[in-house]
């Protein structure tokens, strides 16, 4: 099993820019609840079960957040907060419109949402182990720490429970990489 950003034959897990950039751009022609899903795993790199248990009282308009509970942990309420783009936040908000604050935003089940990131994925003619939403996380915390963001703030937005873990994603390679390297150049 894989632990690292590659597979066992060295394909790629995650996302790169330009896929998540042509994801956002497939998911727009998609209806509005599955556009907004898949742009709340891009922009804010959660898990599919995460994004799945959003409710309306989860998203913070007054700070720009949503309230993720992290589902990795052993016992329950543990939660972390993500920024989000204003407009994502201000769409969330008007899905929510006449929703009880505790009823889930996408009703679906996983395997619901699965197949519907796999739908764009697929129409986005992309294939292989990163067009997954686990790739589109995986390219979020590479984004972000190209971005300079600093690790302890992306391992706090992913929910991992050590710097170790979000570690590896500073082993990017290929396009992402060469960005790491390009910082020293300039």
């Amino acid at each position: 099993m894989s632990t690292g950003l590659y597979d066992l034959q060295g394909r790629r897990l995650y996302c790169t820019a330009d896929e998540r950039k042509a994801f956002l751009k497939e998911a727009a022609k998609h209806p509005n609840d599955v556009a907004l899903f898949c742009q709340l795993l891009v922009y804010s790199g959660c898990r599919i079960s995460e994004a799945l248990a959003i409710t309306p009282q989860r998203i913070d308009t007054s700070t720009g957040v949503v309230i993720f509970e992290t589902l990795k942990k052993r016992k329950r309420g543990v939660f972390r907060a993500v920024p989000l783009p204003n407009a994502l936040i201000e769409s969330l908000q008007r899905l929510t419109a006449n929703k009880p604050q505790t009823q889930r935003l996408w009703p679906w089940c996983r395997t619901k949402a699965w197949q519907e990131v796999k739908a764009v994925m697929t129409a986005m003619q992309t294939d292989g182990p990163h067009a997954t939403a686990k790739g589109l996380r995986h390219g979020f915390a590479i984004n972000a720490l190209q971005a300079g963001v600093p690790l302890n703030m992306v391992s706090k937005w992913l929910g991992h429970s050590s710097l170790e873990i979000t570690a590896i994603y500073t082993n990017a390679f290929g396009n992402e990489e060469r960005s790491f390297a390009q910082r020293m150049w300039t």
